[in-house]
């Protein structure tokens, strides 16, 4: 049954990677969350004279640079001046030429909302006619292609890295301490670092192009990198850099010196017998209590800053109660890296975990528990999200964000279903190891009673042969008492012969020594006579001899001790080198026995896991995490596509702006929005200029006044004061006064104008140029 396990693995995780990746390649090109909800002039509209500026209405505040919005007359060039402004609220605008001629115009904008994600688009409008024009309004944005993809991708990276680095954490302290010894979580934990760090610093490096260009060769440009490092998200992925060094930290003694503490408590011993004691490791005394402390409330705050990175970033920091949406997303990818991420763990743990290391019952159970506090804490945090972002039921079905959260709300209900099958192969396993451990008892209890019976009989037996021995032995000694009686004569006897034999041999043994004296002094008498006989003849024959020449007899002597010389050192060769070959044997022979060693543990090793794998109530518990597992994977991928789509609530309101504009268009009204030039001169020094107006939308109700001053060239120019009064003279009503306040050179502007009804108002301006020197001039304007 185990000989599957490894195919279906391998297809589930293809199957897996599948879904993510196609998730990931759709997710890039509706990557925008700020949306244009209204301009002026409006998109596609008509306008009788040539406005002095373009304003972009968004749905959030966004970052602009100089050439975020840029204005394209017909044959492509370029009409606007100077940089993009923010006179109030979400509105932006840019200056245009003065004098510019009727046709079709192009407005293309390319921006950075708060909650980081670049928004890129073009519309046109008409000055008089519609005309023909050269430029292209679907041009690819910096979110598409490449480097849109490989951002989406690092977010993806860098999401899955931060669940597995938390919650294989979370997974060791709260769940299973022997896990900090078991090189496969070791492994696991510490490849969450890696990714979270790696793609960190890779979207800190696409930021720049991605923002803007979203040309490849961008990715290196230092001034673009330094531009990033100015921004909120920027300052985000530095952050998560620094919290990540502490995090290294925290894994080094994670795996170093609490590892060790828990080597010095019983591990997992419900894996070892059926007593429920608690395999986290609480019980090492102060040391370890205060070092897992320690552990958890430093890495509690660390997940929590990485957490926030996105948080402070992201859809949280913009939008409806900014302040509580934040603290209630850290909380929410913080259960989501508890619940995720401690399952990758616990399915490590079932697969890699070591024979003498197994992941037991108590830690399956408490993960459940941490499991199950996650997706509450999931649940509540998710509904307020939820809420926060669609703000409406149709926005569910009728948005891509509603239906991919749909898509994500159905994939945790799946989760939750087959955690609850976890639950239950959990419990099947406790129940059989306690059944096994009853009937382990049952067959020790009568084990031991078969073994006192046998020990009872056994002493029965015993005694009745003592008594029987002891009868013999008296017996016995009954008989060896008059045995000895009886050889006590015969002895006797013996003795008497014995000592005639000894005094017999005594005579013949002196008269033995008389003879031997004699013979010894006869051979004496003769070896003396042979020696002075030998001595004569030497000394006659050293005479004869020449001299110089060595006695014969002393010659062979030195051959023979020379031949001795020669003959001895091979006998000391041989013997080294059998000593040498017992030496090699012996170390061959331990080398034998520890390979003999190793084989027969890597063999009882394996043994005992196919025992354990044979488990069918652990291979049902590791088969159904599997599963939640390869879930979670295709969760994480639809999250990861979720904060990249712009929200329910932002889409709708597009819509609506949209069709008001459409709306508008369509009754020829063009954008509601009225533009008056007038030439002014006070008379004065530097009095001579042009001043404009701007009045959006030119409805009864609230409105919005922009006044623009320029010198006779065209260049913005500041003066001491400018007053504006409305007049509807057909109505009696007015002069109404409006004080515009100042926003940046030869700019002033009042929001929340209030033109109590339509009609031909009249617009008069006041521009003063010094003290004594001031003019006011006036046109009429259509209201309505």
């Amino acid at each position: 049954m185990t000989q599957t396990i490894a195919p279906r693995v391998r297809t589930l995780v293809l199957l897996i990677l599948a879904v993510a990746g196609a998730l990931l390649a759709g997710a890039a090109p509706v990557s925008a969350h700020a949306a244009l909800t209204g301009s002026d002039p409006a998109q596609g509209a008509v306008v009788d004279t040539a406005p002095s500026q373009v304003s972009l209405t968004f749905s959030e505040p966004i970052a602009v640079g100089d050439d975020s919005v840029r204005v394209l007359d017909p044959k492509g060039e370029r009409v606007d001046k100077g940089d993009p402004a923010n006179p109030s609220g979400t509105t932006y605008s840019v200056r245009l030429v003065s004098g510019l001629p009727d046709g079709t115009y192009t407005v293309a904008y390319q921006v950075v909302s708060a909650d980081s994600h670049p928004v890129a688009g073009a519309f046109t409008f008409s000055i008089g006619a519609p005309s023909e024009t050269t430029v292209s309004v679907s041009a690819q944005g910096s979110d598409d292609g490449l480097v849109g993809w490989l951002y989406g991708f690092g977010r993806y990276v860098s999401y899955a890295g931060f669940v597995v680095l938390a919650g294989g954490a979370a997974f060791v302290l709260a769940c299973w301490a022997p896990g900090a010894r078991v090189r496969a979580v070791q492994r696991l934990v510490v490849s969450g670092w890696l990714a979270l760090t790696s793609a960190t610093l890779g979207l800190l490096m696409l930021r720049g192009s991605y923002t803007t260009s979203g040309k490849v060769g961008d990715v290196f440009d230092l001034e673009l990198l330094g531009d990033v490092l100015q921004t909120k998200t920027g300052a985000a992925l530095v952050s998560r850099l620094l919290l990540l060094a502490a995090a290294a930290l925290f894994i080094a003694v994670l795996f170093g010196a609490y590892a060790r503490t828990a080597d010095a408590v019983e591990p997992d011993r419900d894996a070892e017998d059926d007593g429920g004691g608690d395999d986290g490791g609480d019980d090492g005394g102060p040391d370890k209590r205060d070092l897992t402390f320690g552990l958890a409330l430093g890495g509690t705050v660390v997940a929590a800053g990485l957490a926030a990175s996105w948080a402070m970033s992201e859809h949280a920091s913009q939008g409806l109660q900014a302040g509580v949406a934040m603290p209630v997303d850290v909380v929410h990818l913080l259960a989501v890296a508890a619940w995720l991420g401690g399952l990758t763990a616990l399915l490590v743990a079932l697969y890699r975990a070591p024979v003498e290391t197994p992941v037991g019952r108590d830690a399956v159970r408490r993960f459940s528990r941490l499991a199950f506090g996650s997706v509450v804490t999931l649940a509540v945090t998710g509904v307020y999200q939820s809420w926060r972002q669609l703000g409406s039921w149709s926005a569910f079905t009728d948005t891509r964000y509603g239906q991919l959260l749909l898509v994500k709300i159905a994939l945790v209900a799946v989760m939750v279903a087959v955690a609850f099958l976890s639950r239950r192969w959990t419990q099947r396993l406790a129940d059989a190891r306690v059944s096994e451990a009853a009937e382990e008892a049952e067959r020790t209890e009568a084990t031991e009673e078969a073994e006192r019976a046998e020990a009872t009989e056994e002493a029965e037996r015993a005694e009745a042969t003592e008594r029987a021995e002891e009868a013999v032995r008296a017996e016995e000694a009954v008989r060896a008492e008059a045995t000895e009686r009886a050889e006590e004569g015969v002895r006797a006897k013996e003795a008497v012969r014995a000592k005639e034999a000894v005094r017999a041999e005594a005579t013949q043994r002196a008269e033995e020594g008389v003879r031997a004296k004699e013979a010894v002094r006869v051979k004496a008498t003769e070896r003396a006579k042979e020696a002075v006989r030998a001595e004569a003849t030497e000394r006659a024959e050293e005479e004869k001899q020449p001299a110089g020449t060595a006695p014969a007899e002393a010659s062979g002597t030195s051959e023979v001790s020379e031949a001795s010389m020669a003959v001895e050192p091979p006998k000391a060769s041989g013997a080294s080198d059998a000593f040498d070959a017992e030496k090699a044997e012996a170390g061959q022979d331990s080398v034998r026995a520890a390979q003999l060693a190793r084989q027969r543990a890597a063999a009882e090793a394996a043994r005992q896991k196919r025992l354990r794998d044979a488990d069918p109530n652990r291979f049902g518990l590791r088969r159904s995490v599997l599963a939640e597992a390869g879930v979670a994977v295709v969760l994480l991928a639809v999250t990861t596509v979720l904060t990249q789509t712009e929200p329910g609530r932002t889409e709708q309101d597009a819509r609506a702006a949209t069709a008001a504009s459409s709306s508008a268009s369509a009754t020829g009204q063009g954008s509601g929005a009225v533009s008056l030039t007038m030439p002014f001169d006070t008379g004065g020094k530097s009095g001579k200029g042009v001043v404009s107006i701007d009045l959006d939308p030119a409805q009864a109700g609230d409105n919005a006044l922009h006044v623009y001053v320029e010198g006779p060239d065209g260049t913005p120019v500041d003066v001491p004061e400018v007053k504006i009064a409305l007049t509807l003279a057909a109505q009696n009503i007015g002069p109404l006064p409006v004080a515009p306040d100042h926003v940046t050179t030869g700019h002033w502007s009042a929001s929340r104008v209030q033109i109590p009804m339509a009609g031909d108002w009249k617009v008069e301006v006041t521009v003063r140029t010094s003290d004594i020197d001031q003019v006011t001039v006036s046109k009429n304007a259509q209201i309505g």
